[in-house]
């Protein structure tokens, strides 16, 4: 799984990355701007997204020049294709104040400067598992919503007859709702969305054509 890391320090950056290598997160994406980020989640030319972006996971930094990580976070947060990854900010300030903006702006954890290696993989992993979590849910979804399509559509094609259908017990007419009698395929095709093809079953064409089939 992919993991975004937005910070505008490159020692901080290696530091990050060199904990997250060891751990075992291969596909990591640096960014050293909110600008950055933007970029790698496909936002560079467009304020919405066509399709989903292989970003699993964001670690923001909270103090960054020009646009911050709370105000970055919002913004992500904003756009429907981009809503579920995870944001996790990496933050000196644990204020109340500064963590509550955070947490408002859609950052679901944050992780404290100096960052601690046990700490920061307890928090990738649980975000990481949420994701997946999300993920699958989603699939599920999307997959219940077109079967349920296919189902409704389904339904709208076929005609279903119900109740008592009056037959004639000798012309095999049958009497529609007005009282009158009609042709059973003219019948049939007025409640239904069959077609019907004319043709002589073998007992007919021995009733009305002797001498075609041999006894």
């Amino acid at each position: 799984m992919s993991i975004l890391i937005v910070d505008d320090s490159p020692d901080q950056q290696l530091l990050l990355r060199t904990i997250l290598n060891k751990a075992g997160y291969h596909e990591l994406v640096v960014a050293d701007s909110a600008s950055a980020a933007y970029d790698a989640l496909g936002l560079a030319h467009s304020s919405s997204l066509h399709c989903s972006p292989s970003i699993d996971l964001i670690l923001m930094d909270f103090l960054m020049p020009g646009t911050d990580g709370v105000v970055a976070t919002r913004h992500i947060k904003s756009l429907d294709m981009l809503r579920d990854i995870p944001v996790i900010v990496v933050t000196a300030k644990t204020d109340l104040d500064n963590l509550q903006a955070a947490f408002s702006a859609g950052a679901m954890d944050f992780i404290t400067k100096p960052v601690n290696s046990v700490e920061l993989l307890a928090r990738v992993n649980s975000a990481l598992m949420l994701k997946k979590e999300m993920d699958c849910r989603k699939a599920r979804e999307r997959e219940l919503r077109r079967s349920n399509d296919e189902l409704q559509q389904a339904l709208r094609e076929v005609k279903v007859l119900k109740g008592l259908v009056p037959i004639c017990a000798s012309c095999k007419k049958i009497r529609n709702d007005q009282g009158f009698w009609q042709q059973l395929e003219e019948y049939l095709q007025q409640h239904s969305e069959a077609e019907f093809s004319h043709g002589l079953c073998t007992p007919c064409i021995k009733k009305l054509y002797p001498g075609v089939y041999a006894d």
